[in-house]
């Protein structure tokens, strides 16, 4: 990007006094997006001027397609250059132009152009500011396709820093990105290299596109015959612009990146992908689409939330089960899908909750690839814990009933100069680094295979009888003792204990066997309600990979203890003389 963005985000200097700095944005972007656009057509516009006084509505789009190649085109007679030659006229010929696009450029709606130009032509900003933009050579023999992206998102960080905005809800950050699309691509190595290769990726949280973008490029790295072809589904009305500007950029089907709620409506209803990538927000609670994600939940196996729902006040686990719907079947040869999260979803909610179901759902059905979790700091908005989840439905035979833990909190570089939270960064070594401990699939200090039964447990409900008055068992009718609710108690018993290979199947015997020696010793007139156990799941990753660190001897803290007050005596002494 080289000094392109500054540059960029300099021309809000000619907006200083009249708008805010939480309002820079809602000019500078789609004015950059446009100047991008007017390149791009750069070397066709006399074509499509002469289209236009030929032909009209459908007859016009396939002209236009067949004879600049482009999936756009705009109809009007101006150009950044014509626009500067009338400046009387400024206002009315520029809202002209960016009227004059095809209806599939509906991006300047979301920034409400017309208004943005005409609030600068009545503050007399419209000509420095179209003047400016005219100077910046945004065409793609000189800013490549992912220099532009990089500059939306630098444009996008800039802003939100302005106006104390998460700049972490609008992007990921690229190293975040590349360590997911090569877990992602780590399975099809040799197929992905083959001649004529065809993928396609999704995004359900698109935001400006960049993981997207960054898929795109992985794989061009990788194969440049290779094609892949991208959608996206975005909320936000102008991350949902700029990402659909970025695949006009790049030769995409811009009618693949739609805007809406997901969780709300799936644009890609029915529509399975390869690839699968997503960064949902963390603890952002679902309220606007709960009676829709309800209603679905209780469609059962036609729904794509019928595992389970999580609590309204996170929807995380909701785009988790949203992209197990969207990989490509097993049967036509599977898809993976990889996806950020915090560490709730590896152990929040008690057996039988939401949370603990959708669990048991991905690992009983052999979903869950690997977790890998990353370096805390590493997003711009947040510095908790962050884990990659893979999934894939077609598992390799050495992966399936197992689940592979990389623990990559370690594997990072401080970063020169932080962004927001983010102070940290994964190298390109490091991030090979990781691919590699997954390739090889072993166990090691910071990689754990864990057969999928490992992570279930029972809670069982343990009952002691209720005394009466005379300190007699108080019985019911059929004579059994009543249970003491005070002295109720639960015990979770992990489906592994005591040896057991049967998992679920061997849920009698293995109770029994812990009952008889974590419990019986202890209480001996307790017994376990049966009709009260439940089934969970979790992923204790941190005690996983937890090491015991000895505390240090007490001589040696003792002689620290004593070197401090002899300095802190020293420094009273100072002070008194």
């Amino acid at each position: 990007m080289s000094n392109l963005g500054p540059f960029v985000w300099s021309i809000a200097d000619q907006l200083r006094g009249v708008y805010k700095p939480h309002q820079y944005g809602s000019i500078v972007l789609p004015f950059t997006i446009l100047r991008r656009l007017d390149a791009l057509m750069a070397t066709n516009r006399d074509t499509m001027r002469h289209l236009a006084s030929k032909h009209t509505g459908g007859v016009l789009d396939a002209q236009m397609r067949k004879a600049t190649g482009l999936s756009f085109y705009n109809t009007s007679q101006y150009d950044f250059d014509r626009l500067l030659k009338d400046p009387d006229q400024l206002r009315e010929n520029l809202i002209e132009y960016v009227t004059s696009f095809s209806s599939n450029i509906d991006v300047f709606e979301q920034f409400g152009f017309e208004q943005v130009i005409s609030t600068l032509d009545e503050n007399n900003r419209l000509y420095l500011v179209v003047e400016k933009f005219a100077g910046v050579n945004l065409h793609p023999k000189a800013i490549s396709n992912a220099e532009m992206g990089d500059l939306y998102e630098h444009l996008i960080y800039k802003f939100a820093e302005a106006s104390n905005e998460e700049a972490g809800e609008h992007y990921t950050p690229r190293d975040a990105i590349r360590l997911m699309v090569d877990l992602l691509f780590a399975e099809e190595q040799e197929s992905l290299l083959g001649e004529g290769v065809v993928r396609t990726v999704y995004d359900p949280t698109a935001g400006t596109g960049g993981m997207l973008s960054v898929a795109e490029e992985r794989l061009s790295e990788r194969n440049p015959n290779a094609r892949l072809t991208l959608f996206g589904q975005e909320i936000n009305g102008q991350s949902y612009a700029i990402c659909k500007s970025d695949m006009i950029s790049k030769g995409q089907d811009i009618g693949n990146i739609r805007r809406g709620d997901t969780l709300i409506d799936d644009h890609f209803y029915k529509r399975t992908f390869d690839f699968c990538l997503s960064n949902p927000p963390y603890g952002v609670d679902w309220k606007a689409a709960e009676k829709v994600v309800k209603e679905e939940h209780r469609t059962g196996g036609n729904g794509r939330f019928n595992a389970g729902l999580p609590p309204v006040g996170d929807g995380q686990m909701l785009f988790l089960q949203h992209l197990v719907s969207k990989m490509r079947p097993a049967h036509e040869g599977g898809g993976r899908a990889g996806i950020v999260l915090n560490g709730s979803p590896l152990f929040t909610g008690a057996a039988e909750s939401g949370p603990s179901k959708i669990r048991q759902w991905l690992l009983e059905e052999d979903l869950v690839d690997s977790i890998i979790a990353l370096p805390t700091d590493m997003f711009f908005n947040t510095g908790i814990a962050t884990f990659i989840w893979v999934l894939d439905n077609n598992k390799q035979p050495e992966r399936q009933g197992t689940v592979q833990l990389i623990d990559a909190s370690g594997m990072w570089t401080k970063m020169r100069k932080g962004m927001g939270s983010k102070r940290r960064e994964i190298s390109m070594g490091q991030r090979d680094e990781i691919v590699a401990l997954y390739d090889a699939h072993d166990d090691s200090e910071t990689s754990k295979i864990m057969p999928t039964d490992e992570f279930g447990y029972w809670t069982i409900t343990v009952e002691r009888p209720l005394l009466d008055d005379d300190g007699e068992i108080a019985r019911d009718r059929k004579g059994k003792p009543k249970p003491d609710s005070k002295k109720r108690d639960t015990e979770n018993v992990p489906f592994t204990y005591g040896g057991n290979t049967d998992g679920a199947d061997g849920k009698d015997t293995t109770i029994e066997a812990y009952f008889a020696a974590e419990v019986a010793p202890h209480v001996p007139d307790a017994w376990v309600d049966e009709k009260k156990t439940k089934v969970g799941y979790e992923i204790p990753f941190t005690r996983i990979f937890y090491k015991y660190v000895p505390p240090r001897p007490l001589e040696e803290i003792d002689k620290d203890l004593e070197a401090k007050i002899a300095k802190i005596l020293t420094m009273l002494k100072a002070v008194e003389a």
